[in-house]
């Protein structure tokens, strides 16, 4: 697994009123080459024709980001492509694309095109970032004002964030509580208050607090898309979860190096696994009831690990939930909610699965759903890599 990892997430407030919004943002990793894409595009109006041009806009540069054009290249495509819409005399559609390359901790450069979105803001650590655009001039007909594409390579570093926005949260307020909007500078002086609170604030919470901050601005009754993504470089965060004892006893020391040397959160999923591990570490295994529920057996507390849960039961229930991506906020305060917020929590999931067979498992009285041991992790690691974009591995013993 990589010793680096880029950490992007975004929050979005439709305009009031709309059900679907016109800002359209896509992220895709490539780990055959340790390559990032996320995409914002902005649709002219708002809705479902907003969105419809947002999605084109988007996709073609999603596209054309991972082919072997340059990426300019791509972004002229792509303006050439749209058409100038014939009342107002705008593109359709405005995108931001930054294609980020991280082959290693001292290598991470952005490659960042802008079109008439906001300008993006980089941070290393609490201090903005200022950097020279190249202008590329387009020659469109019937466009009423020039129109130019904004070019940036930029090398970033560990903590550094790049934060990227729609111009809903620029203009944030207009004519309500700021007469001219939130605008760029205070969007940058917000943030970094943000970072200065949070030195380690994640994309994920540093978006939503924009979007949030934007909305409230416009006392809540947002007139404009308002959409925010941040990509934030940082170590990644680890986990291993150990499930199932080892095919013979004699593996249970080794079981007990592996988990002292790994450097990250623990869990011990499985009654007989927590035993073995409480054994091998000589620390007690209590019972947790404050995150008790009629759907699964609760939590149980051992010094040194973060989750001891119970095994193919709560295992088959976090699979699903991760599958079917239901919101945290949903679910019942017990253990798989537990099992499910450090999965979301961690960039990098490592698995140790033991391979002894458990008796118990046999019995044709238990649901065919919950499966063998094996297919569940499988299930586990397809939803985490597919649907949440985590970096999974795992070993039997």
């Amino acid at each position: 697994m990589n010793d680096i990892f880029i950490d992007v997430d975004y929050a979005q407030i439709y305009k009031s009123g709309q059900k679907i919004g016109g800002d359209v943002f896509l992220l895709s990793r490539n780990p055959d080459n340790n390559q990032v894409v996320c995409t914002l595009s902005d649709g002219l109006g708002s809705g479902v024709k907003a969105n419809v041009l947002a999605s084109l806009t988007a996709h073609m540069a999603h596209k054309l980001s991972f082919s072997e054009l340059d990426l300019t290249h791509s972004a002229k495509i792509i303006m050439n492509t749209l058409p100038v819409c014939k009342e107002r005399k705008i593109s359709y559609s405005t995108f931001t694309i930054a294609d980020i390359r991280h082959p290693s901790l001292e290598d991470i450069h952005i490659n960042l095109v802008e079109y008439d979105n906001p300008p993006a803001l980089l941070f290393r650590g609490c201090s903005s970032l200022s950097w020279n655009r190249e202008k590329i001039d387009l020659q469109r007909d019937g466009a009423f004002k020039k129109e130019e594409l904004s070019r940036s390579y930029l090398k970033m570093e560990v903590g550094d964030r790049l934060i990227i926005f729609s111009d809903g949260v620029t203009q944030a307020g207009m004519g309500k509580s700021l007469p001219l909007g939130w605008r760029v500078e205070g969007v940058r002086q917000f943030a970094q208050q943000q970072i200065e609170r949070n030195p380690s604030i994640s994309s994920h919470d540093l978006s939503q607090a924009i979007v949030r901050k934007a909305n409230t601005l416009d006392r809540l009754v947002s007139k404009d898309d308002i959409t925010c993504m941040v990509v934030y470089a940082r170590k990644p965060r680890r986990t291993l979860v150990v499930t199932g004892p080892p095919f013979t006893k004699e593996k249970d020391a080794l079981l007990g190096e592996k988990i002292s040397a790994f450097e990250g959160r623990k869990i011990v999923s499985g009654g007989t696994t927590a035993l073995i591990v409480s054994r091998l570490f000589n620390k007690k295994l209590k019972v947790d009831m404050s995150c008790w529920s009629p759907d699964v057996p609760p939590c149980s507390t051992m010094e040194g690990i973060d989750l001891v849960t119970e095994g193919m039961l709560t295992l088959s229930k976090v699979a699903l939930i991760l599958e079917e991506k239901k919101q945290v906020r949903t679910l019942h305060d017990d253990a798989v909610k537990k099992f499910v917020e450090v999965m979301q929590d961690s960039d990098q999931v490592h698995f140790i699965v033991g391979t002894k067979i458990n008796e118990a498992h046999q019995d044709p009285n238990i649901p065919v759903e919950i499966g063998i041991r094996r297919t569940i992790i499988g299930r586990l690691r397809k939803a985490l890599e597919d649907n949440y974009l985590k970096e999974t591995s795992q070993e039997y013993l």
